[in-house]
C-alpha cells in the first residue's frame, strides 16, 4: 500500500485546515495512506478544536495581525510563521488505524526523528516523562499515558511531551503534532518547529521523511496529483472554517 505524497499548497490557515479535514473525509479510491507538506500565505496560528478562545486569544503575540482558526484535531497553540506543517491521513482498515493515539504519535515522530538525524540533526524521540509530568500526548487520546489526565493543552512548543521529538543538544521540543479518529480514518497534523533544529534542505527532510513514513507503513512513497475535490464543498467548509462561530466555539 503506497504513501500518496501530495503536491504543496500554501493557503489561508481556514483553507488549510479545510483541505486537510477533507483529505480524511472525501479522498478518492483506492483508500491509502496520503501525506502532504503545506505553507501559509500570511502569519498564522491555529489551536485544538477543544481550547477556550479567551485562552488562545490571550496566549498570541500582541501587535500583530494574525490568520486564527481552530483545527479538527486537539492539541495545543501552534505558532506558524516560522514552521514546517504537513498531514498525514490514514484509512480506516490500517493496522496503525486501530492502535492507540500515543502508538501512532510514537510511530510517526520515529519516522520523523530519522529524517532529521539522517541530516545530521541532533534528534530523538522523547521516550520518558518527566518525574512531576502528568500528560496524556499532547491530550489526544485523553487517556493518561504518564500517570493521571493532562491538564488543558497550552501552548504546544511551551514544553516536550512523551514522544514529542526533541533536539538532544539543547533539550528544545522539534516536533509535537495532534489527531482525530473517525469512521473514515486517521487524521493526523504536525509541525515542526525550524528554530528548534540546525540548518536544514527542508526539500531533502520531506524526501526522506515520507520515505521513512511509506517504509513504516509498508509500501513506497508516489507522488500523487491532487485530488479532484468537490470545490463547493471545499469553499463551503472553508468558509465555515473562518466563521466566528467555529472560531469562538469554545
Amino acid at each position: 500500500m503506497n504513501l500518496h505524497v501530495l503536491p504543496v499548497r500554501a493557503g489561508a490557515a481556514a483553507e488549510n485546515m479545510a483541505l486537510d479535514f477533507l483529505l480524511l473525509q472525501r479522498y478518492p479510491e483506492p483508500a491509502v495512506p496520503r501525506f502532504r507538506h503545506y505553507e501559509w500565505r500570511g502569519p498564522a496560528f491555529t489551536f485544538g478544536f477543544s481550547q477556550k478562545i479567551g485562552f488562545v486569544r490571550a496566549n498570541l503575540p500582541a501587535g500583530e495581525s494574525l490568520d486564527l482558526c481552530r483545527r479538527p484535531t486537539g492539541g495545543g497553540i501552534v505558532d506558524h510563521r516560522h514552521d514546517w506543517t504537513y498531514m498525514l491521513v490514514l484509512p480506516r482498515g490500517h493496522a496503525l488505524y486501530a492502535e492507540r493515539a500515543a502508538q501512532s504519535y510514537r510511530v510517526v515522530h520515529e519516522c520523523l526523528t530519522a529524517a532529521l538525524v539522517a541530516l545530521g540533526q541532533p534528534a530523538a524521540v522523547k521516550m520518558q516523562c518527566d518525574k512531576v509530568e502528568r500528560v496524556a500526548p499532547n491530550a489526544l487520546s485523553g487517556e493518561a499515558s504518564c500517570g493521571q489526565a493532562a491538564p488543558p493543552p497550552g501552548l504546544c512548543f511551551q514544553r516536550a511531551e512523551l514522544y514529542d521529538v526533541i533536539n538532544t543538544a539543547t533539550g528544545a521540543k522539534i516536533a509535537g503534532a495532534a489527531q482525530k479518529r473517525n469512521k473514515h480514518g486517521l487524521l493526523f497534523q504536525g509541525s515542526i518547529e525550524k528554530a528548534a533544529v540546525g540548518s536544514v534542505d527542508w526539500d531533502d527532510f520531506s524526501a526522506r521523511f515520507s520515505a521513512a513514513l511509506a517504509r513504516t507503513l509498508g509500501g513506497g512513497s508516489q507522488l500523487t496529483p491532487w485530488p479532484d475535490l468537490n470545490e463547493a464543498e471545499t469553499g463551503g467548509l472553508t468558509e465555515q472554517y473562518s466563521s466566528p462561530e467555529w472560531l469562538e466555539y469554545r
